[in-house]
């Protein structure tokens, strides 16, 4: 059996999808296998990852058994929860990662995880830092965390950035799968943040390791289109409006801090909608603003909730318009 399952969900990422699977061609640590779960795309993604793996890139290995590694399966489009649960069923590796189509690794991602597996047992999820990549914007996503067991609502909270995220982690198999599993699947359902969903439940009950090193590369440069987080989605289907009710292990503050910040951030464009304002009223009832005292943003936000919407909308909407302004002045004189 392989040591690691990697898990590639894959919708409608043709322009990208091949520099996803180069990058784990790439990866110097080769005891793996890879399994591509085809989300009923309905570009070409299924024929580039077709060509893909009868190419002479993916030829030149076969001597190293890394082409026989490869599986790519069908379904129909069920989300990118139901597609990474449909690699976890399938996968039969000591070790699970996770890949987006659209992202890639750096060489060593790999070597170095399993490395942090040695010198950290018994954890549910061991992340590496990552970098958003973007021409002439690329940056690491957060520096202040040393190497090692970390506090991750703590760690989230007070740095403003996700420590961990779906391309950047490696995860025991036994976290999803038998009879002391922590946790049955990523949510079917939910369009954004059902990976911190997950990375919740799984840190109230085990311990997390972080390599304080980018070994991942999140693209920021796909279309906006193309990114669950730049679009309004209905309330059932945003994690907001699933944040874990019970919290264990004696980090209550830590947790609370973070959900009330990430509500007093993610719900402002809720409540700026006709359709939801409603809804984001009752879910930012649930904030604990006297939690907040030590966050620098947390007046900014209060002034803008105390606003009358008419005022609140105007303003954003001008940030917008300069906003537009100044990429097009950018891209005119470059």
């Amino acid at each position: 059996m392989p040591r690691v399952s990697i898990i590639v969900p894959l919708y409608n990422k043709a322009p990208y999808v091949h520099k996803a699977l180069e990058s784990i061609i790439a990866q110097t640590f080769t005891d793996w296998e890879c399994i591509i779960v085809d989300d009923g795309s309905t570009d070409h993604s299924q024929q580039v990852v077709e060509e893909w793996l009868t190419s002479s890139i993916a030829t030149q290995v076969a001597h190293q058994s890394i082409n026989s590694s490869f599986r790519l399966i069908h379904q129909p489009n069920s989300g990118v929860s139901s597609a990474r649960n449909s690699g976890i069923a399938l996968a039969q590796g000591e070790f699970l990662a996770f890949l987006d189509a659209d992202d890639w690794w750096a060489p060593t991602f790999l070597e170095e995880m399993m490395q942090l597996t040695a010198e950290y047992p018994e954890v549910g999820i061991y992340a590496s830092n990552y970098i958003y990549y973007k021409p002439g914007k690329t940056h690491v996503s957060i520096n202040n965390i040393e190497t090692g067991y970390f506090n991750y609502p703590r760690a989230y909270y007070e740095s403003g950035a996700m420590p961990i995220t779906s391309i950047s982690v490696l995860m025991p198999r036994w976290v999803f799968c038998g009879k002391n599993r922590v946790v049955d699947g990523f949510p079917v359902g939910i369009k954004l943040g059902e990976d911190f969903l997950t990375w919740c439940k799984i840190a109230m009950t085990t311990r997390v390791a972080f390599l304080n090193k980018p070994l991942a590369y999140y693209n920021n440069a796909v279309p906006t289109t193309a990114r669950a987080t730049r679009n309004l989605h209905q309330p059932e289907a945003h994690m907001l409006w699933h944040l874990p009710e019970k919290i264990t292990r004696g980090l209550n503050e830590d947790w609370l801090k973070l959900f009330s910040q990430l509500r007093v951030t993610g719900l402002l464009p809720y409540w700026l909608s006709d359709e939801y304002h409603y809804q984001a009223k009752q879910e930012l009832a649930k904030v604990q603003w006297n939690m907040l005292d030590d966050w620098k943003d947390k007046k900014k936000y209060q002034r803008l909730y105390q606003q009358p919407i008419c005022v609140l909308k105007a303003e954003q909407w001008f940030m917008r318009l300069g906003s537009a302004v100044k990429q097009c002045v950018i891209r005119r004189f470059i």
